[in-house]
């Protein structure tokens, strides 16, 4: 996978969520949209 570079598209993807799957591109078009990841959420260490 390449890298992506500061200002470019980011590419689509899915993940899942306590309210089922959710994929990037069915937000296409909405003004603004924020991503979290808590990598060592919930977890010890």
């Amino acid at each position: 996978m390449a890298k992506l570079k500061i200002g470019s598209l980011a590419p689509d993807f899915e993940v899942s969520s306590t309210h089922g799957p959710l994929k990037l591109s069915d937000y296409q078009g909405t003004k603004n949209l924020v991503l979290c990841f808590y990598v060592m959420d919930d977890t010890p260490g």
